[in-house]
């Protein structure tokens, strides 16, 4: 079976993706979000299997990092958990890239603990006081006489912004929160330490962890669609232009409800509807 090719840094890229060749090459280069990565992951390789004389070399990095090769020529696809800034549009439109965007999923930013952390609920202002280092221990919101420890994403992530906008209102995370690079490493800290708390996007969530409701409301596909679950947003990739091609091809498929949709609903984020 043939494998998509992953590239986990950026360097990486610039590797293979001087120049780029044109829409139509059997090899699709995509980079960006971690969030919307596993989608792509899993959506690219039942891609391949229907499309063998198409490769997709797929690396991680942010969302900015996504969008930033983008503009510079270095991928085809950007993947973002975030809506391009009006200044990322117009350094692409100085360069000739004219940034397309395409929902592909709905995701829903969920606050996670130690399962053994006996806080079942938060509200978005014990969110934002934690974060802001103003709430720094667990018996202030119900949780054991411990201090907290914050652990958030670093600025080039999509997922940090959605936080940074939605939860922190403007207010900035105090200095001594633990950065993490990808959703994966934000799991692996909480789970290694009961006083953590972190957050993720939805289809991350794992037996290893624990979600907490936010102002009394549980994050399901039913709620984050609905409109409900205060911390939902739309998943992204952006193309230069229209999608034409191999990559047309692929988005396609990714937007497909008996292919692409499938997929994203079987790791966990939720389909379009």
């Amino acid at each position: 079976m043939k494998r998509i090719v992953m590239f986990f840094s950026l360097l990486s890229m610039i590797a293979l993706a001087a120049p780029l060749a044109s829409a139509s090459q059997t090899e699709v280069i995509i980079n960006g979000s971690t969030t919307v990565l596993p989608v792509m992951q899993r959506a690219g390789e039942a891609f391949m299997n229907a499309n063998p004389d198409v490769t997709l070399a797929i690396s991680g990095g942010g969302s900015g990092n996504g969008i930033r090769a983008l503009n510079e020529g270095l991928c085809h696809v950007a993947m973002s958990s975030r809506d391009i800034r009006a200044t990322e549009l117009e350094q692409g439109q100085n360069r000739g890239v004219n940034a397309v965007k395409i929902p592909v999923a709905i995701d829903a930013l969920v606050p996670i603990v130690h399962p053994d952390n006996p806080v079942q609920n938060l509200t978005i202002e014990q969110l934002r006081d934690i974060y802001a280092g103003k709430i720094t221990n667990w018996k202030s919101v119900g949780g054991r006489d411990e201090n907290i420890v914050v652990v958030t994403r670093d600025t080039a992530s999509g997922t940090f912004e959605t936080w940074q906008d939605i939860i922190m209102a403007q207010e900035k995370v105090f200095p001594r929160a633990l950065l993490q690079a990808s959703n994966g490493s934000v799991v692996q800290v909480v789970t290694g330490n009961r006083r953590a708390l972190g957050y993720i996007g939805f289809g991350y969530l794992n037996d290893r962890v624990k979600k907490l409701n936010v102002n009394g409301i549980e994050a399901t596909p039913a709620s984050a669609v609905a409109g409900e679950w205060p911390i939902a947003r739309e998943l992204y990739v952006f193309t230069n232009g229209a999608p034409e091609g191999a990559v047309k091809r692929l988005i396609d498929f990714v937007l497909d409800p008996q292919k692409g949709q499938k997929a994203v609903a079987e790791i966990g984020f939720i389909p379009l509807q």
